[in-house]
């Protein structure tokens, strides 16, 4: 066995390596052993063929595939020992040529990430309130909720909700034909088109229009968006809203354990701001994480982001087979976009990913963070808190070995993503260490 080696871009080895012929030849005759028991040769015993029947019953080729598929990964193996390469992950193999036998082996190596100086990032976290009536907004929310309808005779209005019956078509194609339908008048609604809901503003009850809308080209179906629909309404009955009046017993109906509107308001705005704190606190952290990265250097193998490409993928296919409410939806929505186009679509957001968690990584080293029994067992008591009766069969299997194992990863970036963020604010203790010694 000949071996050239080199490496090439993105953290790759690249082995080119000739198979000497008595190495093929002794494959071959392993295949063939192997073959010969399981192939049906007219006029022969199972086993007892000679090899050239053999080859000539599944051809040369078929006989060589098998033994390279045999013998390759093993000469890849005493390749990569012999040329003492520390192997990440496994190799890809590609034939070049059968005579004499050569192949490459694109070998992935361990990424390499070069922090630079992260020490010296100062991003401070921006200062949260809550902006005038955002309070009122909540509480206006709540009032919808809350809301009654009531028959009127009166004009359609804004926000009204109204019982049609409705006739439509596209061509000579019905669209929805449906009478005494619920429907509330939202004037920027797009259902079930665009315009629908002005359409029926100011009309009264019994009045009948008639009137023509074009759906949106981007509309679920693909045959009837973009195309014209023609709509016959007839108003059956006008309800107005009735919304509840803003007082105590408002706020009592909101929240049992609540006595006043004024304590109903307090607790709003306390919500809001550990919303909003807690929104500033991630975007924060968003921010830290984004500089470290633009000051590091990460060379990887792409095999990392075929990975966690096909992470992404496996799990976006699974959410479109749950939300679906029968097969063909879900073969549908696969039409549309095929999963080779989701995974180029993925690629951008699985390759930032990716070199935000090998940052990460390199950070966890460097900063020797590190998570005990204790606190992952404390996690893991977090996470079964409400489980109810599943409680306990939860508790066991978060601690098994891999789920476990995902637990403290998690913890440790966590850790990690603080330490930069107290980096960041100029708090963590060994950056005053740092500046103390430098005086």
């Amino acid at each position: 066995m000949k071996v050239l080696h080199k490496i090439i871009e993105n953290r790759q080895a690249l082995l080119t390596i000739e198979m000497e012929p008595a190495e093929v030849e002794e494959s071959l005759e392993k295949s063939y052993a192997r073959l010969v028991k399981k192939t049906n040769i007219p006029g022969f015993r199972k086993g007892k063929a000679p090899r050239a029947v053999l080859e000539q019953h599944i051809g040369r080729e078929g006989l060589l595939e098998d033994a390279l598929n045999d013998l390759l990964p093993e000469a890849c193996a005493n390749a990569i020992k012999e040329e003492q390469i520390e192997a990440f992950a496994q190799p890809v193999i590609e034939v070049t040529q059968t005579e004499p036998v050569v192949f490459e082996a694109a070998v992935p190596l361990p990424p390499e990430v070069n922090l630079g100086n992260y020490r010296r990032i100062r991003i401070k976290p921006e200062q949260v309130k809550l902006a005038d009536g955002d309070v009122n907004v909540v509480i206006e929310q709540l009032r919808r909720q809350r809301a009654t309808f009531e028959p009127v005779e009166c004009p359609i209005g804004a926000k009204d909700s109204v019982v049609i019956d409705v006739l439509s078509s596209i061509g000579d194609k019905p669209f929805i034909n449906e009478e005494g339908a619920s429907y509330q008048v939202l004037p920027d609604s797009s259902f079930p088109a665009p315009g629908f809901a002005k359409q029926l503003l100011g009309m009264k009850r019994d009045e009948e229009k008639e009137f023509k809308l074009r759906l949106a080209k981007d509309y679920y179906d693909s045959e009837q968006a973009g195309k014209e629909v023609l709509f016959k309404v007839k108003v059956v009955e006008v309800k107005e809203e009735r919304l509840p009046e803003l007082n105590d017993d408002f706020a009592k109906e909101v929240a049992p354990d609540i006595k006043t509107l004024d304590s109903l308001r307090e607790r709003i705005a306390t919500d809001l701001k550990q919303r909003v704190e807690e929104k500033a606190r991630v975007e924060h952290e968003e921010r830290v994480i984004d500089a470290v990265v633009k000051k590091s250097e990460v060379e990887f193998p792409p095999i990392l982001v075929e990975v966690e490409v096909e992470r992404m993928t496996s799990q976006e296919l699974q959410r479109w087979q749950m939300a679906a409410r029968r097969r063909e939806e879900y073969l549908e929505k696969l039409s549309k976009t095929p999963e080779a186009e989701l995974r180029e679509k993925f690629r951008p957001f699985a390759t930032q990913q990716v070199i935000r968690s090998l940052v990460l990584g390199e950070v966890v080293e460097a900063e020797k963070i590190e998570v005990s029994d204790v606190e992952i067992d404390a996690e893991i008591e977090q996470m079964t808190e409400n489980a109810g009766e599943k409680k306990e069969e939860q508790r066991k299997f978060l601690n098994a070995p891999q789920p476990r194992r995902r637990v403290k990863q998690l913890l440790t970036t966590q850790k990690a993503v603080q330490r930069l963020v107290e980096i960041a604010r100029g708090s963590s203790k060994k950056t005053k260490k740092a500046k103390k010694e430098a005086k």
